[in-house]
């Protein structure tokens, strides 16, 4: 019993730094200062909330290759709308 509890806490942890290797991370711009650009990502038409904005940011970075963004303009009213840097 105790090698499976084992097992399951050693999965979960490899589990969480996997995920957390690949996932992009927001950051200020102090923390972006020493951080190389890759260009800019855009999302609109996000009618929930700020987190689901920052989630769709994060997946876009995700997906051009960064491993860092830094949202550099946000708006919202009827739908939100954000414009992030990325950097490697």
């Amino acid at each position: 019993m105790m090698n499976m509890k084992n097992t399951v806490v050693a999965a979960s942890l490899l589990s969480l730094v996997s995920f957390g290797a690949f996932a992009a991370t927001a950051v200020n711009a102090d923390q972006a200062q020493n951080l190389q650009s890759m260009g800019t990502v855009s999302v609109s038409g996000i009618g929930s909330s700020p987190m689901d904005m920052h989630q769709k940011l994060e997946q876009k970075a995700q997906d051009q290759g960064a491993s860092s963004y830094r949202i550099i303009e946000a708006r919202s009213g009827d739908q939100w709308h954000a414009t992030a840097e990325l950097y490697k």
